[in-house]
C-alpha cells in the first residue's frame, strides 16, 4: 500500500521547515530566521500513532528566478497535485497577510483536505491571535508552536483523521513489482518501452512529460512482473522543468509500492546530486535496489570507461555497495532484457528467509573468527539471532548489553550474512536487543 502524503504549505518565513523537522523528529531541513533559506531535503517518512505517511516541506522547492507570489503559487500547486492532506501554515504573530490570502485562494481550488495551523503561538496567553485566521475559510485554526513543539499532537490528529481510506490493492504473491526511478530525462519511459517491446508509455525529449504513474503487467520467461512507471508532470515553463527535486516527490509513492527499484542514471551526464536523494529514499524504504546506467550507446568508451563509471557509482553511493549495476541502451535495446533476470534475483533475495539454526551457525562462526572488541572492560556477548521480517530481511540479535554493539561490528555481521547468504541487491537490517 502507498502511504498517504502530507504537504506543508504557506508563505515564506512562517516556520514550515521547523514544523517539518518537528514532525519527522530530526533536523533535516535547514532552519534559519531568514525567508527562503530551506535548501536541504524536502521530504521524509513520518508517523503519528499508527499512521505512516510521507511529509513534504514545500519551502524547500526552489523555483529559481520566479517572482515572489509566483513561487508561492508554484509550491502550493505542487502540494495540491501531490498531497492527500495539506497543512496550511501561517504565522500567528503577524496575523493574516496578503500572501496568506494568496495561498488560501490557490488552496480553495483543491478538493483535498486542508488543515489550517497558526504557528508561533508559544503560550496560552497568545491563543487569542488565532481568531483572525477564521477569515481564511478553512475552519478551526490549530494553534501550534514549532519552536516549543506545542499543539502538534492536536494538529496531527486532525491530519490523520483526514487521510483517505486505504483502498483494496490486490497483492499477488507471484508478481514482482518494480519501478524505474531517476531524474527527469534519464530515459525512464524509453526504458519501459524497451522492456515491454512496445510503445505503451509516452516518450519525449522534453523532461517531465510522463503525466501519470502507469502500472503495466508483463510476463517474461514464466515470471509475472508489474512495472510501475514514475510520473512526471506536464506543465509548461521553467518552473516545473527545472525542478529536479520535484522528480523525487513523484517517485515516493512508486517506491512505496515496489519490491525492487531501478535507479536510472543518464550515462551521458553521469551522476548528479539528485540521483543520491532518490537512491537514499529507496534505501530508507527498504527496497531491493539496482543501478541502471542508460544511454550507454551514446557514451564514448575505451577499455576503462565502464570500470571508471563503476568506481564513480560506488564512491557516490557508499550506502548501496550491495546494489548491482547494469549498463543498457533503451534506444538500441542493448542488454535490456538482462534486467529481468537481475530484478528476479534481487526480488528473491529481498524475500529470503533464513532458517534459525543456519543463521546462528553463521553468527557463531563470525564471532569466533572476530570477537567483539571490549569497551572499558565490558565485552559484547551475542547469545543468538533470529529473522523477524522479509522485504527487506530483518534480523534481531540478542546480546548482553545493546549499547556495546558498535556500528563497525554491526557492519561486520551484516557483511558476514551477505557472504553466507548472498542478499545482493537488498538492504539487510540488524536490530540489537537485550536478552530478557
Amino acid at each position: 500500500m502507498s502511504k498517504p502524503t502530507v504537504a506543508i504549505v504557506g508563505r515564506p518565513n512562517v516556520g514550515k521547515s521547523t514544523i517539518f523537522n518537528r514532525i519527522v523528529g530530526e533536523r533535516i531541513s535547514i532552519v534559519e530566521d531568514v525567508a527562503g533559506v530551506t535548501r536541504d531535503r524536502i521530504y521524509s517518512s513520518a508517523d503519528w500513532l499508527s499512521h505512516d505517511f510521507n511529509l513534504i516541506d514545500t519551502g524547500g522547492i526552489d523555483i529559481g528566478d520566479e517572482p515572489f507570489l509566483e513561487q508561492i503559487r508554484a509550491q502550493a500547486e505542487i502540494a495540491i497535485e501531490e498531497a492527500d492532506v495539506i497543512i496550511f501554515l501561517t504565522n500567528g504573530r503577524e496575523g493574516v497577510t496578503d500572501a496568506d490570502e494568496h495561498v488560501a485562494k490557490i488552496l480553495y481550488k483543491t478538493k483535498k483536505p486542508v488543515v489550517l495551523a497558526v504557528n508561533k503561538i508559544d503560550n496560552p496567553d497568545m491563543r487569542d491571535m488565532i481568531y483572525d485566521f477564521y477569515s481564511l475559510g478553512f475552519g478551526d485554526p490549530y494553534p501550534i508552536s514549532g519552536s516549543h513543539g506545542i499543539g502538534l499532537g492536536d494538529l496531527l490528529d486532525a491530519v490523520a483523521a483526514s487521510f483517505p481510506e486505504p483502498g483494496e490493492e490486490a497483492i499477488e504473491d507471484d508478481v514482482i513489482r518494480f519501478s524505474l526511478i531517476g531524474r527527469p530525462n534519464v530515459g525512464k519511459s524509453s526504458l519501459v518501452n524497451a522492456l515491454l517491446g512496445e510503445d505503451r508509455v509516452i516518450v519525449s525529449d522534453v523532461a517531465g512529460t510522463t503525466t501519470d504513474a502507469i502500472d503495466t503487467s508483463y510476463e517474461y520467461e514464466g515470471q509475472k512482473y508489474k512495472i510501475i512507471d514514475t510520473a512526471g508532470m506536464r506543465k509548461k515553463g521553467k518552473v516545473y522543468e527545472n525542478m529536479e527535486k520535484y522528480s523525487v516527490l513523484r517517485a515516493l509513492k512508486a517506491i512505496d509500492r515496489s519490491d525492487v527499484v531501478l535507479i536510472v542514471i543518464n550515462g551521458e551526464e553521469g551522476i548528479r546530486e539528485q540521483d543520491k536523494r532518490i537512491a537514499g529514499y529507496a534505501e530508507e524504504a527498504g527496497k531491493g535496489i539496482m543501478f541502471v546506467v542508460n544511454k550507454w550507446d551514446a557514451v564514448e568508451k575505451d577499455d576503462k570507461t565502464m570500470n571508471k563509471f563503476n568506481e564513480d557509482i560506488r564512491k557516490n553511493f557508499l550506502f548501496l555497495d550491495y546494489a548491482p549495476i547494469a549498463y543498457v541502451s533503451a534506444k538500441t535495446k542493448q542488454r535490456v532484457t538482462t534486467l529481468f533476470d537481475t530484478i528476479k534475483m534481487i526480488s528473491e533475495n529481498h524475500a529470503l528467509r533464513i532458517q534459525s539454526s543456519v543463521l546462528n551457525e553463521v553468527i557463531e562462526d563470525a564471532v569466533a573468527r572476530n570477537p567483539a572488541p571490549s569497551d572499558k572492560g565490558r565485552r559484547l556477548r551475542i547469545y543468538y539471532a533470529t529473522q523477524v521480517a522479509v522485504k527487506p530481511p530483518v534480523f534481531v540479535v540478542f546480546v548482553n548489553e545493546p549499547e556495546l554493539m558498535h556500528f563497525s561490528y554491526e557492519r561486520f555481521l551484516q557483511n558476514r550474512l551477505r557472504e553466507s547468504f548472498g542478499f545482493e541487491g537488498t538492504p539487510v537490517r540488524l536490530i540489537t536487543r537485550a536478552r530478557s
